[in-house]
């Protein structure tokens, strides 16, 4: 199998040979920066390859359950999730957000996604690359409707955005009742803008934290921070 089509980390291997999206940047650090405590119950939408909610198995004793809508990649998500070293905590279901949402009676101590976000932008000719990328399948509003239906009293929702739509999923989630709790500003370099929000959310209003993060020291070398907080998975550090 080609590098392409699979990613190796310390404890466990994700194929993506079908996914349309393969593993990123986004997804891992949202999957290590996402504060765990006691969680007995996670949920992972959006799942992809299931990167995020293998991430959380290693990370957690938590039963996690992850939501896909495109077929391949819930396929790929299950295999690698049978594969990985805590099959009988990790259970993928193929469906949309909203129609898990509706069904399920479960709530859930942590929610956790990488959501699609592009809205306006032309959509790829590659369909499952288009489900994946755009937010034309799950809007905002639906995401946070969801959410508040599904997380405990106490629980936390944690997600990865860039600046722009970052802004307004706070404003949204405000709206709705879900506060702002933690925010950290992710740029490529020090010097460079920030392009990511790395955000979570309760349905508690509390003292809002914040920091910063910079992948890379320079072009090519990643900073120290970024290697601490990706050591438990990325094989290189």
């Amino acid at each position: 199998m080609g590098r392409n089509n699979y990613f190796q980390f310390k404890q466990f291997l994700v194929l993506q040979e079908k996914a349309a999206m393969k593993v990123g940047t986004d997804g891992v650090l949202l999957g290590a920066w996402v504060e765990v405590q006691n969680e007995r119950k996670i949920l992972d939408i959006g799942a992809g390859t299931g990167v995020i909610a293998l991430m959380m198995a290693q990370r957690t004793a938590a039963r996690i359950t992850g939501v896909e809508l495109e077929k391949l990649a819930a396929k790929e998500a299950t295999q690698n999730c049978l594969n990985s070293p805590w099959p009988e905590r990790l259970t993928i279901e193929n469906c949309s957000f909203q129609e898990f949402a509706e069904k399920s009676a479960e709530h859930f101590d942590l929610i956790i996604s990488n959501p699609p976000f592009f809205v306006n932008d032309k959509k790829s000719a590659n369909d499952n690359l288009a489900v994946a990328k755009h937010s034309h399948l799950l809007p905002f509003d639906d995401l946070l409707n969801g959410t508040s239906k599904l997380l405990h009293p106490g629980g936390r929702l944690a997600v990865i955005l860039p600046v722009i739509q970052a802004k307004q999923f706070i404003e949204k989630a405000q709206y709705m009742g879900i506060h702002l709790t933690s925010l950290t500003e992710v740029k490529p370099t020090p010097h460079k803008e920030t392009n990511r929000y790395l955000m979570e959310f309760s349905k508690t209003k509390t003292a809002l934290k914040t920091n910063s993060l910079s992948i890379f020291d320079n072009p090519g070398q990643f900073s120290k921070p970024y290697k601490q907080l990706t050591q438990n998975f990325y094989l290189n550090f």
